[in-house]
């Protein structure tokens, strides 16, 4: 059994713990058995291949997923990856199938009525799979101290978690031991409950409303601070839903604070002295994304088409898994490939409650546009 993380030594901390394990393990037996909305899903339509891969995941363990998004990063085969806050294991066995054989998948967390759920099925799955040899494993331990449970530095290409880091008492800790096991070029991609203003104490004493995944949640300006801090890059925004409670109670209690899941990309990148913007061609090779690949928000690649991308991007595209997917030129080069043209991102909000707004209009939507029917604007 994994002790409690020994920087979490103080009472109210220890607390959170016991609660969440008892709210998750005991409290909540199904899905339905969660008091609010936050547990929302995706904003993005969930891919046929995704919803292949999932049809094959065991029902006891799909009956326990709490999740609020969708956390399937792109270009996954091969790659090693930990989930934070696994729980009964829906989504690392939704991975398994993506990485392949030749990947592998860690579970990590604190709870082990649910851990018992997804250990049970291992077996089950590898066989379904068609696998000799299983390619998840889950581990008994903190999110704030992935050292104590045995992860070492620099050991995955990929973390990514679903609706858990808002349930952290320390949430800078989650970040930094996160930046610490991914290897150089890897890349954070989680979806979480965010707040519009920072949640006072009395609020997040509240059992329900933390175990709900709502006093517990981030001010959105302080994951992007904190990131920032721990050593990410700017955190790049890929969905955002409004929740809506749905508990009238529950409402009471929070007043005029709202909510949105949203799903951000961090990634760990070396320190650059000069970071430039430049075109760069997606190859269409990325499994289920082939002739579109939309990155973020601002984003979206289509095969065989140049953008412009900007040097944030840019950075994160060259020194990531994601290199070799992409053909890479600096601006003020001539290219044929370009013929003198190419797409321009379309200027859309990284506040995810803003984003959510701009989306409830016609004219805005997330993806990069094309510049080409305005040749004297896309070519200067």
């Amino acid at each position: 059994m994994a002790d409690a993380p020994s920087a979490a030594s103080n009472k109210a901390v220890t607390s959170v713990y016991n609660d969440v394990k008892e709210y998750y393990g005991k409290t909540l037996k199904q899905t339905s058995d969660l008091k609010s909305n936050a547990c929302v899903p995706s904003a993005k339509a969930v891919p046929a291949y995704v919803r292949r891969v999932i049809a094959e995941i065991h029902p006891d363990v799909v009956a326990k997923y709490y999740g609020c998004g969708l956390v399937i990063p792109e270009c996954l085969e091969g790659c090693k990856v930990l989930d934070l806050g696994c729980g009964s294991g829906r989504d690392c066995y939704m991975l398994s199938q993506l990485v392949g054989e030749k990947g592998h998948i860690t579970g990590i967390d604190m709870t082990e009525d649910q851990l018992k759920v997804a250990q049970m099925y291992i077996d089950y799955h590898m066989q379904r799979f068609g696998y000799k040899k299983p390619n998840v494993n889950f581990v008994h331990g903190y999110i704030e101290a992935l050292a104590e449970a045995g992860l070492e530095e620099k050991s995955y290409d990929i973390i990514i978690s679903n609706c858990v880091v808002n349930l952290s008492p320390d949430k800078t800790s989650v970040l930094k031991e996160a930046y610490r096991v991914l290897k150089d070029g890897g890349e954070l991609y989680f979806s979480d409950v965010y707040s519009d203003a920072r949640i006072p104490e009395d609020l997040k004493a509240n059992k329900v409303l933390w175990g709900e995944c709502l006093s517990g949640a981030l001010w959105w300006e302080d994951l992007i601070r904190l990131a920032e801090e721990v050593g990410f890059c700017k955190p790049r925004l890929v969905t955002a839903s409004v929740i809506t409670v749905g508990n009238k109670e529950l409402e009471k209690l929070l007043g005029d604070y709202k909510f949105v899941s949203a799903t951000y990309r961090l990634f760990k990148l070396p320190k650059v002295s000069e970071k430039r913007s430049c075109l760069v061609m997606y190859n269409g090779d990325i499994t289920g994304v082939e002739e579109s690949f939309e990155f973020d928000v601002q984003f979206t690649f289509k095969a065989d088409k140049v953008t412009e991308v900007d040097d944030d991007v840019a950075n994160i595209l060259s020194n990531s898994r994601f290199a070799e997917e992409f053909t890479f030129q600096p601006q003020g080069v001539n290219t044929s490939a370009s013929g003198g043209c190419w797409a321009k991102p379309k200027a859309v909000s990284m506040n995810p409650f803003e984003l959510v707004q701009q989306l409830g209009s016609a004219s805005v939507t997330p993806s990069t546009g094309g510049c080409c029917a305005d040749q004297e604007s896309c070519c200067k």
